[in-house]
């Protein structure tokens, strides 16, 4: 493998019944920041049936080019069909980093494809750096330039790792919806924007399931990511769960926002699983985050620190969530 002929960071643009997702954009965002600091180009990969009038979008939003794979088998996703259409742009292209919305397609598609195309990929990640690798230089060994630096959580989330791909190309990553910040619309850059529809076939072997029937999920999921007022519950409503739920359900709805909940919460059985704020559930950016009883691990933190406004309730005064409120409690 020839690493200096892969250059330009690309995003999978995902799409569902013809509308781009949201993590897209917010990929789009993060890719131009990498692209500045290695001199590329950021280029959105959109693949569906009829899709071609989102590509304008895309371009809004920061992307320098849109390529097109634009097939009716391509309608619904489906694992082996896009990780051939995906295969065969990084192919053909030879992207230096590729980036991955780890949602629930994303992630059956990032694995897939990262075994097709024999490279490596890191999954869920939270930030996503350009630098040396190793980090700190070791004696004997070669310290590489310009490498993609992708940080996730390891181990249950109890401690943070940082991952590079140095020795093969694409660099992969899967990155966790709602970690990163979409740029700001901007028709003109549509305009700008170049659309490429390259030349794309499927064969029988590309194909070897069909999708039947689509049934929506009857249960709606909580949108923790696209709140803009989330109050989370902690352990600290243990003595009357359901009224410390009801509490927050109630300033949620006063608020017009949602109720989140940490670890221990979702762990007890309390809350459901996309409930969940922290490192192993929700990243989240809402404009006004109350955690009520929430001691603040680093966990949890990590997935609500960049609230724009972060009101504490604790008995505890030395709680470690009051080293990032805005306002709290501070007496026992």
């Amino acid at each position: 493998m020839n690493i200096e002929e892969y250059k330009g960071v690309y995003v999978f643009a995902q799409q569902v019944d013809g509308v781009v997702g949201g993590i897209a954009f917010e990929l789009v965002g993060e890719a131009k920041k990498l692209a500045k600091d290695l001199n590329e180009e950021v280029t959105a990969i959109l693949i569906g049936s009829d899709i071609k009038g989102q590509a304008d979008e895309l371009g809004a939003y920061g992307a320098d080019r849109v390529i097109v794979v634009d097939d009716p088998a391509l309608k619904d996703y489906r694992t082996e069909p896009y990780t051939h259409a995906m295969a065969s742009v990084i192919k053909k292209y030879k992207p230096e980093i590729v980036l991955i919305g780890a949602t629930a397609i994303g992630r059956d598609l990032g694995p897939r494809l990262a075994a097709r195309i024999h490279t490596g990929l890191t999954a869920d990640c939270t930030k996503l750096d350009i630098g040396d690798f190793p980090l700190n230089p070791v004696p004997g060994k070669e310290q590489k330039h310009n490498q993609l630096l992708m940080t996730r959580p390891a181990f249950g989330g109890n401690t943070i790792a940082t991952i590079a791909c140095p020795d093969f190309r694409p660099q992969m990553a899967t990155v966790r919806p709602g970690v990163m910040k979409k740029n700001e619309y901007d028709a003109a850059k549509a305009e700008k924007c170049e659309i490429l529809k390259p030349a794309f076939e499927l064969s029988e072997k590309d194909m070897d399931t069909q999708v039947l029937e689509v049934h929506k999920a009857a249960r709606k999921l909580v949108d923790l990511v696209g709140a803009d007022f989330i109050v989370s519950v902690g352990r600290g409503i243990s003595k009357d769960v359901e009224g410390g739920i009801k509490l927050a359900e109630e300033l949620a709805e006063v608020l017009g926002g949602v109720v989140g909940g940490s670890r221990a919460v979702i762990d007890s059985g309390w809350l459901p699983a996309d409930h969940q704020v922290g490192q192993t559930g929700k990243t989240v950016h809402p404009k006004i985050y109350v955690a009520l009883g929430i001691s603040g691990a680093i966990q949890h933190k990590a997935g609500m620190q960049d609230s724009e406004c972060i009101i504490a309730v604790n008995k505890n005064s030395t709680a470690p969530i009051f080293e990032i409120a805005d306002y709290g409690n501070l007496k026992d």
